[in-house]
């Protein structure tokens, strides 16, 4: 369906942006049949509320190397990931002008349940994808900007969900080796359970990996699922469990000036002792029904969760006997749910389409603790907590056709926190609530000629944690404000966001979008887990131009590429300068895939992601990097598909991450300021073999 038609015809599209439920009326409000519309990635006129959002199916990422399960993210154009430390830890993200750090300001869920952690012991919004199975993935559906109702914490950036698939066309097994101790094995397969009734998948996936690195990362992973489903994601309903545990040696980032010096290798380690292991068990449930008159649709979900990690980034600046090695622990279980009803009304003649929903989420977290080790041994713990987060959610959005070329969204969401926290220090501990009330709108024009013209503005937030939001004293000994008093943040920090996009497909096979857009923060101020404390920042506005452009050249030839511009400063100068560190100013992707459906595949990918200023004056840079990935995939039988998976083509030496900040090492006498990097992998090789049953 393109377009609503005005007049006694109305239509209704209920759903995220793919898999759409659509119903009819004519005449006299007499309800016409059912019509199921499937949008795919490069069809989304009369259907898409802003430019910047998309779809990407489960076919297009088969095609797509991927070093890190999380990188299923970067098909939202703009957006990387990378990694500072071990790959069982939560990734890096970038998008819009953020360093997102491990997730805060970009909201990830997957099938109906959110991934995004907050008040957690390493970083507020930490989100850990590692559990990701990307065989398995059957569409990502990405927003950027706050312009949606139904998008609440840590959304301003923008927000992924992730679809499992809920059947397979055969079982299979896959295996894969590679370079640097990599081994990784999938089965996974699915089958009804009588005849007509409910589907089962499963999936297990046993992975180990030792990387390039001179102390081996001594990677294991054990992850399953199993998704029980009936009907489809239109009009039926889901349960999926799913379990996973890694453990792992981390290999951190590393001072530049001890690579330089050549004391260090640039994949060297200067505590070995450092890393981590943690567990996710889940069960979450989803329910749609469509019918001629709307649709609802509810989720519930239970998250059992735990984390122990060690880290040293430091080495001997606090500690010179022992070390700057320091513990982080978290113990929560979260429980949580939603509930919409969307449904249509003729308003005056006109179409109009409503939804309203409620959200919920109750994290108890029995234990987020934080300490002082030496081997992985605590001999100090500087805080403990428990606390208790609630939270809860109304939204509505009402989206009216004024005419066959102008239709119009007025969203309302209203959101209340509330924070218990019982701390260690008995000053840091107590309660804080707080609400926020968030308008959203949103207007389209068009379509003319293959085109429509977007303006979006929508106000969002994203919570800080619980116990920065009750701190009155420096608990950390290693500070020089211990025993000071300390300023609490606020609960919820709001942000503002507009986008003007444009989005032309003058044809099958050929799609391009053009965004302008800019995000206010209110301010920065954030809980640093890794110091205990809190560290307030300014105001803060971010504003960009993003394209992208998807083309198929030939039946069997695809070009896919995007551009992202952003200009991120501080709103007020305290001295110190404007920029913001880790900023991302520019990225830039190409993608070429090549399938004639005969036996030979190919994919390459390259990946360019710009320089960012590592402190407020702009006088310490990062280096720019360009990575190159490629695919070959080779069906020798219809049921035997080889691949191999090249990263890193060209071998480039070049950072994944860099920071700028103080350490000492054992070696010296006083702490220096020094950019510390973590190199990207270099040129390594994955061969797999899918064996389909």
């Amino acid at each position: 369906m393109k377009n609503v038609l005005p007049g006694s015809v109305g239509f209704l599209c209920m759903g995220f942006t793919m898999g759409l439920a659509c119903t009819a009326s004519a005449g006299e409000g007499q309800p016409l049949a059912e019509v199921e519309v499937r949008a795919v990635s490069d069809d989304l006129l009369g259907v898409a509320q802003a430019a910047s959002e998309g779809v990407v199916t489960g076919a297009q990422l088969a095609r797509s190397p991927l070093l890190r399960p999380a990188e299923v993210l970067e098909a939202v154009p703009g957006l990387i990931v990378s990694q500072h430390s071990g790959d069982g830890k939560a990734n890096q993200y970038y998008l819009r002008g953020f360093n997102l750090d491990h997730g805060t300001d970009f909201a990830t869920w997957l099938m109906g349940m959110p991934v995004n952690m907050p008040s957690h012991a390493h970083g507020q919004g930490y989100t850990d994808l590692n559990f990701l199975i990307p065989e398995l993935v059957g569409r990502v559906d990405y927003r950027k900007g706050a312009y949606r109702a139904e998008d609440g914490d840590f959304s301003s950036a923008g927000s992924a969900r992730i679809d499992y698939l809920r059947s397979l066309d055969q079982p299979f097994v896959k295996t894969e080796l590679g370079s640097h101790g990599y081994r990784r094995a999938v089965l996974a397969g699915s089958r009804p359970l009588q005849e007509g009734g409910p589907t089962l998948l499963g999936a297990l996936e046993l992975m180990g990996n030792q990387g390039p690195w001179q102390v081996g990362e001594d990677l294991h992973k054990y992850n399953g699922v199993l998704r029980l489903s009936d009907g489809s994601a239109l009009r039926g309903w889901s349960v999926a469990a799913m379990a996973y545990q890694a453990d792992w040696t981390a290999t951190d980032q590393i001072p530049r000036r001890a690579v330089a010096s050549g004391a260090l290798n640039p994949y060297g380690s200067l505590n070995p002792r450092d890393g981590g292991r943690t567990r996710r068990i889940s069960l979450s449930g989803e329910w749609v029904d469509t019918s001629d008159t709307g649709q609802r649709r509810a989720s519930l979900y239970w998250v059992d969760y735990r984390l122990d990690l060690f880290s040293d980034f430091t080495y001997f600046m606090d500690n010179p006997v022992q070390g700057d090695q320091f513990a982080q622990s978290d113990r929560r279980q979260v429980l949580g749910g939603q509930y919409q009803h969307s449904g249509y009304a003729d308003w005056q003649g006109r179409p109009l389409e409503w939804v309203l929903g409620t959200q919920f989420r109750y994290d108890h977290i029995g234990r987020l603790a934080l300490g002082l080790s030496e081997q992985r041994q605590v001999y100090r713990w500087i805080s403990q907590h428990q606390v208790e987060q609630m939270s809860g959610a109304l939204f509505g959005e009402a989206r009216v056709q004024w005419s066959p070329w102008l239709r119009s969204t007025l969203g309302l969401r209203a959101d209340q926190y509330l924070f218990d926290v019982q701390s260690d220090t008995a000053a840091n501990s107590g309660q804080r609530q707080q609400g926020l009330i968030s308008p959203k709108l949103g207007v389209v024009l068009g379509p003319w000629a293959g085109s429509e013209l977007y303006l979006a503005y929508g106000e969002g937030f994203h919570s800080n944690d619980a116990r920065g939001a009750t701190l009155r004293v420096n608990a950390d000994p290693r500070s020089e404000d211990y025993g000071q008093p300390a300023t609490a943040v606020r609960p919820l920090v709001r942000t503002r966001a507009s986008e003007l996009g444009w989005r032309w497909q003058p044809g099958a096979g050929v799609s391009s979008t053009l965004a302008l857009w800019r995000l206010d923060l209110d301010s920065e101020l954030v809980f640093v887990g890794d110091a205990g404390t809190t560290e307030a920042s300014r105001p803060s506005r971010r504003q960009g131009l993003e394209w992208s452009v998807n083309w198929k050249l030939r039946p069997a030839l695809a070009l896919g590429a995007d551009l992202a511009w952003s200009h991120a400063r501080f709103r007020e100068d305290d001295g110190s300068g404007t920029r913001v560190p880790g900023a991302i100013g520019q990225t830039a992707a190409v993608r070429l895939d090549w399938d004639q459906g005969g036996p030979w595949s190919a994919g390459v990918r390259w990946r360019y992601f710009g320089s960012r200023p590592l402190i407020e004056d702009d006088s310490v840079r990062s280096a720019a990097s360009v990575l190159t990935a490629l695919r070959l995939g080779w069906r020798s039988r219809p049921d035997l598909e080889w691949g191999l998976d090249v990263f890193n083509l060209f071998n480039r030496r070049v950072s994944d991450i860099d920071y700028y900040y103080a350490s000492r090492l054992g070696s010296e006498t006083m702490p220096v300021a020094d950019v510390h990097s973590h190199p990207a992998e270099p040129r390594s090789w994955r061969l797999s073999l899918k064996v389909r049953l």
